[in-house]
């Protein structure tokens, strides 16, 4: 071992010390004004109840914190330190609008992203950020989904061929999950990058990119807690050090991340390089591009020639648009094909619907497939009770008051509070799935799917509880400065699968699903002891029914 990585390995040994004592100092020892708030016992002194939190079964944990107690809830984190579990509308529009530059991301979140991802949307926080996102929304709008749309639609017609092949062939059961990865990776390689990731070809789930993309978010989650580590090693000297201090630890997880961070780094560079020839050559070499020059990278080069755009930033951006757009979109469009396997009656449904505008109109222009009132109840009610990410943290850099739509009861249950005073330094985990399902806001029914709830008036107890999401009275893509910025392109991506596969396929029950909590919620095969995620389902052709 040489001296550096020895000094290393003690001043880390050193900080970590010094951050247990003092947070155990600052946890039970001075009063915390969160002490007010009612919360469940915390089962360890090491890790509280963040393991009960941060678990693929920690469905009920959420369940009991949901019927329990009101809109907020005091929990205890690493080393004795506060969470605060959030599920009130007003405290929402504070944290994510109001008081944004107050409750910031946690910098666990920030440095893992940037480790994996580089600089981009995910992984820049204040005025940085804001740059960025003014840089990119306009890639992002309606006007461009519009132009997208016709680079997608021979995604959609591939998939279907795969899976038509698949039951010609006579499997019956197909895990449409492996399917529904491979679109999402193509369409947003084709329509953000420009590129084809392969992921149809036979035998293959696409080249080395979209390998390390479907394997990253998996990988994050198993670092779980060790991730509130990352902003004090990345104090520990230059990021060549930090390397080699990551041979020293007996894990695999933070071996096989450094792996698919490089992956990322050098097929970036290889996509961004062939990129700009391109559009450098201009004219035929243009019009050859997988996309001819529409997609997201190709116009974004185009807007910032002359700006010097930092050639990490664009690195940066590659990435965060595969990873972030993958998983989640693949979620929610195997969400609801579970659903529709479940309900056969809406699948039904939705199959005349979708088929009576296909019969019409051919593939659907963006307006037409926006129209189709059904497909949108669908697709709208399964993001608000099924949302593929079910929390999202915050950490406050400075002492605040959080003001509550409705009051709660103290913890000695003699008094009520409409505002509680939050310390700096505290972790905040909003539960977008339980603001989503709030019988408060939605109902009495608010847990259950019912499509036809948006083919009517909404209650208004939704509009009057004014939450901030940027879809639809939702939280599923928050809101604020640090919203989903590619919603649209998301949403357009569900109902492009759902229109094309509906009018082929019927889609009936396969094993028994469990839906693992996770950074992204996954199907797995109750019982099995595959450990992957995986949705399989019995496949027909409408054409044999």
């Amino acid at each position: 071992m040489t001296l550096s990585v020895l000094d290393g390995t003690l001043y880390l040994f050193a900080t970590l010390s010094a951050l247990t004592v003092w947070h155990f100092i600052r946890s039970y020892v001075i009063k915390s004004p969160l002490a007010v708030i009612p919360g469940p016992p915390s089962p360890s002194l090491m890790f509280g109840n963040f393991k009960q939190l941060m678990n693929k079964d920690g469905w009920k944990f959420h369940f009991d914190l949901q019927e329990k107690y009101e809109g907020l809830v005091r929990l205890r984190g690493l080393l004795g330190g506060e969470i605060l579990y959030v599920k009130d509308p007003l405290a929402m529009h504070h944290i994510f609008v109001k008081e944004a530059y107050v409750y910031d991301e946690t910098q666990a979140f920030l440095w893992s992203n940037r480790l994996v991802f580089g600089k981009g949307l995910l992984s820049t926080t204040g005025e940085e950020h804001k740059q960025q996102r003014k840089m990119l929304n306009p890639v992002f709008s309606m006007k461009h989904m519009r132009e997208m749309i016709p680079i997608l639609y021979p995604i959609t017609h591939q998939l279907r061929e795969c899976l038509k092949k698949e039951v010609q062939s006579g499997k019956e059961v197909i895990d449409i999950m492996s399917w529904a990865s491979r679109a999402a990776l193509e369409y947003i390689g084709q329509g953000g990058l420009g590129h084809s990731f392969s992921a149809f070809e036979e035998g293959q789930d696409g080249d080395k990119y979209s390998q390390a993309a479907k394997a990253v978010v998996p990988l994050v989650f198993k670092l779980n807690w060790m991730r509130y580590l990352l902003p004090y090693v990345a104090k520990l000297g230059p990021a060549k050090f930090r390397r080699h201090m990551i041979d020293l630890i007996p894990l695999s997880t933070p071996k096989q991340i450094r792996a698919l961070s490089d992956t990322f780094e050098s097929a970036s560079k290889e996509i961004l390089a062939q990129k700009r020839e391109a559009l450098l050559e201009g004219g035929k070499a243009v019009e050859a591009l997988v996309g001819k020059g529409k997609d997201i990278m190709s116009i974004l080069l185009k807007a910032n020639e002359g700006s010097g755009m930092p050639e990490d930033e664009l690195l940066g951006h590659m990435t965060t648009l595969i990873v972030a757009a993958t998983d989640t979109t693949t979620s929610a469009i195997t969400r609801i094909l579970s659903l529709l396997v479940i309900h056969q009656d809406v699948q039904t449904k939705l199959r005349e619907e979708v088929t009576a505008a296909r019969k019409e109109h051919g593939d659907l222009d963006y307006d037409t497939l926006q129209a189709l009132p059904f497909l949108d109840a669908v697709c709208r009610e399964t993001l608000r009770v099924y949302c593929p990410v079910p929390t999202i943290q915050r950490y406050t850099v400075q002492d605040t008051v959080l003001p509550l739509a409705w009051p709660i009861k103290t913890v000695d249950g003699k008094s009520e509070v409409k505002e509680v005073t939050v310390p700096k330094g505290t972790l905040v985990f909003n539960s977008i799935w339980a603001v989503n399902t709030s019988k408060d806001i939605w109902g009495e029914d608010a847990r259950e799917w019912k499509p036809t709830r948006w083919l009517q008036p909404l209650p208004e107890s939704v509009s009057k509880a004014r939450l901030p999401g940027v879809y639809s009275q939702m939280m599923t893509f928050i809101g604020g400065g640090r919203a989903c910025i590619g919603f649209k392109f998301s949403e357009m991506e569900m109902k492009l699968v759902l229109s094309v596969l509906l009018e082929t396929f019927i889609f009936e029950p396969g094993p028994e699903i469990e839906w693992a909590m996770s950074n992204v919620v996954a199907p797995y095969v109750k019982g099995s002891s595959n450990g992957a995620a995986q949705l399989p389902v019995k496949v027909r052709l409408v054409s044999e029914q």
